[in-house]
């Protein structure tokens, strides 16, 4: 059991690297707030003309197979 324990641990060490420390942690989080707030305004653009395109291709495809 001692052996699965230290293979677990030395296995997830290297995980450790990729987690941000928590003091760079609050800079993140803000980085990614203000790049979802200013990508907004053009995803409130998108979303309906690829939610139009999708229902155009779906009605096409549709009355092709009919």
């Amino acid at each position: 059991m001692l052996q699965l324990f230290f293979a677990v641990a030395f296995s997830a060490a290297p995980l450790t690297l990729y987690v941000p420390p928590v003091r760079s942690l609050n800079l993140f989080v803000e980085t990614i707030e203000t790049l979802a707030r200013e990508s907004s305004v053009y995803t409130n653009r998108a979303i309906p003309r690829l939610h139009l395109a999708f229902r155009r291709i779906l009605s096409a495809f549709l009355r092709a197979l009919r």
